[in-house]
């Protein structure tokens, strides 16, 4: 059976948050702004990017609906819309963890091979 509009529509909108999620320092922002809402200076000394750069990023976010802001006077404050993308990111680091055990492993009985 094949998927239909709806379904495949919703995988695309699926995989743009997970896009959005996908570079090295909106990884860092998403578990910086886990333990709660920060405003931009932080997150910019945080992540150690100019602040163009990480905010181009956290407009990336914004727009995938991972993110939200609000105006505290002249500063901009961030926070997670969808805190349960932590979850998905605990699951990406246990796999990670699992795929270095392997390898770690593969690496010892081929040095063992070799002696």
């Amino acid at each position: 059976m094949r998927m239909d509009a709806d379904s495949k529509r919703f995988y695309e909108l699926k995989a743009e948050i997970i896009q959005a999620a996908g570079h090295p320092i909106r990884l860092a922002v998403i578990e910086f702004l886990s333990r709660g809402e920060q405003c931009v200076c932080d997150i910019v000394e945080h992540v150690g990017a100019q602040r163009s750069n990480v905010s181009r990023h956290l407009s990336v976010m914004l727009k995938a609906g991972v993110l939200e802001s609000r105006k505290d006077g002249l500063k901009v404050i961030y926070k997670l819309r969808t805190p349960c993308i932590v979850n998905f990111l605990a699951c990406v680091d246990q796999a990670l963890r699992e795929r270095m055990r392997r390898e770690a492993a593969m690496l010892k009985k081929l040095q063992a091979n070799t002696v």
